[in-house]
């Protein structure tokens, strides 16, 4: 199973990597929240939401147990889901994610975000593509290739799950994780730099961590590196 972030769904965030694993793997990529065809309830969004999504989907599938791999966002919620259900992952892997939103940084990001896509939702992508990218892939990129990114729509809801960015302490649950853990970092990270990754893998007894030198969308950047840990991490026996 693959959770994606914040603002995409389970397509956009993955839909080009899905065959990378279905050679040996059934590949499941849910929607949560608002985002593809998901439902979501009124209110200020919850993580036990997502987590109770995410276990639901992984119920109907099979009950598992799953190999989970989550991005940003969705890194928070397959931490989640990993401590309130070890029955059902198997081995997990977090990418770019994050324990607390307490940080001053990172509220000043998500706070300057959950503005922005308030007031201009065109801006709010603009800001986003500026931080999701490393600055030297995205100098790469060619006037028509930027145009086609900032011209992208996102998912509904995007402004509920980055104020649910804003709300997350996860650092009671992560000592809970059972599952052989993978946490990796981004070098390049200018949303959710890599020290976050490194208090995650501090926090989750006997986890791993790799560092991939790319910026937040290591799926665009450097796919072929997170394919190769991710088929490392979970074709591992024991």
């Amino acid at each position: 199973m693959l959770l994606h972030g914040t603002n995409s769904d389970g397509q956009s965030g993955f839909g080009h990597l899905v065959d990378r694993f279905t050679d040996r793997r059934t590949v499941i990529t849910p929607d949560y929240a608002g985002a593809g065809q998901s439902t979501i309830p009124d209110g200020p969004l919850s993580l036990d939401v997502l987590v109770s999504q995410v276990a639901a989907v992984i119920d109907d599938a099979g009950g598992g147990p799953v190999d989970l791999l989550g991005t940003s966002l969705g890194a928070v919620v397959s931490a989640a889901t990993a401590a309130a259900h070890p029955e059902m992952i198997r081995r997990l892997i977090l990418v770019a994610g994050w324990v607390s939103s307490d940080d001053a940084r990172h509220r000043l990001v998500f706070e300057t975000w959950k503005r922005l896509q308030a007031l201009d939702p065109e801006l709010s992508t603009r800001f986003g593509l500026s931080l999701a990218l490393s600055p030297d892939f995205l100098a790469g990129l060619g006037p028509g290739q930027v145009g086609q990114l900032t011209a992208r729509r996102f998912p509904a809801a995007t402004d509920r799950r980055i104020d649910l960015g804003l709300r997350i302490d996860i650092s009671g649950l992560l000592p809970k994780i059972t599952a052989p853990t993978l946490v990796i970092g981004l070098s390049r990270d200018q949303l959710v730099p890599p020290y976050h990754a490194r208090a995650l893998h501090a926090a989750i007894s006997g986890s791993r961590y790799e560092e991939i030198d790319s910026g937040h969308a290591v799926q665009v950047e450097r796919p072929d590196e997170l394919i190769r840990l991710a088929r490392a991490f979970f074709h591992e026996q024991g």
